[in-house]
């Protein structure tokens, strides 16, 4: 048995134009491929589902938004009760949809039905063993296609296609943040090349330079001739390790 308790009734329930207010979320984790290249993105992902009580088709948490929370928390909330699940909720709704319940007769103080419904996305990172609702709803982990196929809400077909675009547009996004930081790492080692010969170039030179001057000085003969020796194999000591 699960020690936390899913709440019920509608006391706190908000409301907007006589629009009940409802929050929740797809629940999504990106499975990882050996072979990575062999796999199209839509194929990676996997969204988790709940049933309803004595029903077949499935839906993705959610429920009432109320008024001691902010719309991100009920989305949380609500797949913690109805999927065991905790995760990273991302903050932007993946939109609002206008919906009719299917108790719609029975909530004559909802607007006929009416209801307005926001959904985000949640990246799960711990699923519970036993949650609020265990023993109502039974969890699936599906791919995009069967998702789209078993989902009952039209208004939540809608909210799927929209995730699949976001996270699609995530993905590319972050290929080509991939792609810019390995261009600019090669860019890097380019210029580290060029400057280490540079300052090879330089520093030879600069040996010769000394190497003049003491001659210029007439300091002796054989003196100059062995200080020139020293400062090439110097030099050339120096650029051997620069190179390694």
């Amino acid at each position: 048995m699960s020690n936390l308790l899913a709440r019920t009734g509608r006391d706190r329930q908000r409301y907007d134009n006589n629009f009940r207010l409802v929050s929740g979320c797809i629940p999504y984790r990106v499975v990882k491929d050996e072979d990575d290249s062999s796999v199209d993105f839509e194929n990676k992902l996997q969204v988790l589902m709940v049933s309803s009580p004595n029903r077949h088709d499935l839906v993705f948490p959610k429920g009432g938004w109320e008024d001691d929370e902010t719309v991100l928390e009920a989305a949380s909330r609500e797949a913690m009760e109805e999927a065991g699940v905790k995760g990273i909720l991302r903050e932007e709704p993946l939109g609002v949809w206008e919906f009719r319940s299917k108790s719609s007769s029975a909530e004559p103080d909802c607007c006929l039905g009416g209801c307005k419904g926001y959904m985000f996305s949640l990246e799960v990172t711990e699923e519970l063993a036993t949650w609020p609702e265990h023993e109502n709803r039974e969890r699936r982990w599906l791919n995009v296609k069967e998702a789209l196929e078993l989902c009952r809400y039209e208004w939540m077909q809608c909210a799927l296609e929209e995730f699949l675009r976001v996270m699609a547009e995530d993905g590319r996004g972050k290929e080509e943040t991939l792609a810019a930081s390995s261009l600019s790492n090669r860019e890097e080692r380019q210029i580290g090349s060029s400057t280490n010969g540079t300052e090879i170039t330089n520093l030879c030179t600069a040996e010769m330079a000394l190497a003049g001057n003491i001659l210029d000085n007439r300091v002796g003969y054989e003196i100059c001739c062995c200080c020139v020796l020293h400062y090439w194999l110097s030099s050339a000591s120096i650029a051997g390790s620069v190179l390694r």
